[in-house]
């Protein structure tokens, strides 16, 4: 299992995802050319998760270079759920965001109507911080769903893994 950049070849991957009926209701679909810049912009860095090979799923990190040290995983989604993939899935995005992106926090949102993923979240060690009432309105579903906030610090993420902390 692997986590590259995406390619212009990826797109229609990666909007297969956030359009199925699973996941249309917590994840945004854009367009291509927004897929393009986010593949080419600095702040953000738009990612493939592979498995054998083939792409498995995709994930979006915004704020990159944000003078607080904090990186938002903003979107993730893989193609076949279950078996730990998720838990797996998530463990190699914030160790990539610490680790590559030099995060001293990763911080992401579910939907309060994502239970799944608020699971998944809170096993991997992350802490819920908010909880926005009434905010995001989702077309899919024709209403506003309210936005659970995450968090973790690098230090803490480190220590649960019995490492260091690299040098700020």
């Amino acid at each position: 299992m692997t986590l590259r950049p995406a390619l212009p070849d990826d797109f229609a991957f990666i909007r297969s995802l956030a359009q199925r009926p699973d996941y249309a209701p917590f994840i945004t679909d854009e367009d291509e050319g927004r897929l393009a810049f986010y593949a080419t912009d600095p702040a953000h860095r738009l990612l493939i998760w592979e498995e054998a090979g083939r792409a498995a799923g995709f994930a979006l990190w915004t704020e990159i270079g944000e003078p607080s040290g904090r990186v938002e995983l903003r979107r993730l989604a893989l193609a076949e759920a279950g078996g730990g993939r998720g838990l797996g899935f998530v463990h190699a995005l914030t160790d990539y965001g610490f680790r590559v992106l030099g995060a001293r926090k990763v911080w992401l949102d579910a939907s309060g109507e994502n239970l799944r993923a608020q699971k998944v979240y809170a096993r991997a060690g992350y802490r819920l911080e908010g909880r926005l009432v009434d905010h995001w309105f989702r077309p899919v579903l024709g209403r506003n769903v309210d936005v659970m906030l995450y968090g973790i610090l690098r230090d803490d993420w480190m220590a649960a893994r019995g490492l260091a902390a690299p040098a700020p």
